[in-house]
């Protein structure tokens, strides 16, 4: 923008202003009573603003609450999850336990049964 146009935004911003001071000296109201309502205004303005918070503050709470609640059932789960993964694997090392002992046993006797052969085989 040009320093016309930036002139002519200034001029218009000090017209602005000018004229709302003035509008407010010279109002048909009374000093005190023009006093009155901006204070009224402001105290609602500020009401609205103490009301816009409190809501605020409910709404965040309502939040907050729902993310525990949430996250508490998450951790439920993920418990529940992990109780039975645990007996699963506990599960499969007593099978893998029973396997392991039974092919031991099968693989002495496999062994004793060779050194058996062998011997016999040697002594002929």
């Amino acid at each position: 923008m040009g320093e016309k146009g930036s002139d002519f935004l200034k001029g218009l911003l000090i017209g602005g202003l000018a004229g709302i001071i003035l509008g407010i000296l010279y109002a048909p109201k009374k000093g005190a009573e023009t006093r009155e309502e901006l204070a009224r205004k402001a105290e609602e303005l500020l009401l609205r603003a103490k009301e816009d918070y409190e809501k605020a503050i409910e709404k965040s709470k309502k939040t907050y609450e729902a993310a525990l609640k949430k996250l508490a059932e998450l951790e439920a789960k993920a418990k529940e999850k992990v109780e039975k993964i645990e007996e699963e694997v506990a599960e499969i090392a007593d099978r893998s336990k029973d396997v392991l002992e039974e092919s031991k046993g099968r693989l002495k006797k496999a062994i004793e049964a060779g050194v058996e052969a062998f011997k016999e085989e040697k002594n002929i």
